[in-house]
């Protein structure tokens, strides 16, 4: 009786070279698109767009916030709210909702990882990315 042999192979998540706006590090305090370090909250998309937000944590936010994100030309919004998963009000998602923009929240490093994953397969992504303190 012959045992079964089994290969496994290694799968890369993220392309040697991304065609998009992609996030090229993360840590406390900074993050850097494709190779730019900034020290402050991010709005960004897969198209190019970068907005700086004055915002250090999920209570600094507003609804504004939200809103202006619906006027983007995405199909999803990816919130990562800093060190740990925070929810914003629900009220303030309606600009999306009303746009047919779908929405998912996560910690700011999940954010990243996970924007890099949906801008590389070429899909309409847009995050809103909060630092955790240095």
């Amino acid at each position: 009786h012959k045992e079964a042999q089994f290969q496994f192979k290694t799968m890369k998540l993220q392309p040697d070279r991304m065609e998009v706006q992609a996030v090229t590090g993360y840590g406390p305090g900074w993050l850097a698109i494709n190779g730019e370090k900034y020290t402050t909250s991010l709005m960004i998309h897969w198209g190019g767009m970068r907005q700086a937000l004055a915002a250090a944590g999920p209570e600094a936010l507003s609804a504004p916030d939200f809103a202006a994100m619906a006027d983007w030309p995405v199909e999803l919004v990816l919130y990562g709210s800093g060190a740990r998963q925070v929810f914003p009000p629900a009220a303030w998602l309606a600009p999306l909702m009303l746009k047919r923009v779908g929405f998912e929240a996560m910690d700011t490093e999940a954010a990243c990882r996970t924007y890099n994953i949906l801008a590389a397969e070429g899909r309409k992504v847009g995050a809103l990315l909060l630092l955790a303190p240095a």
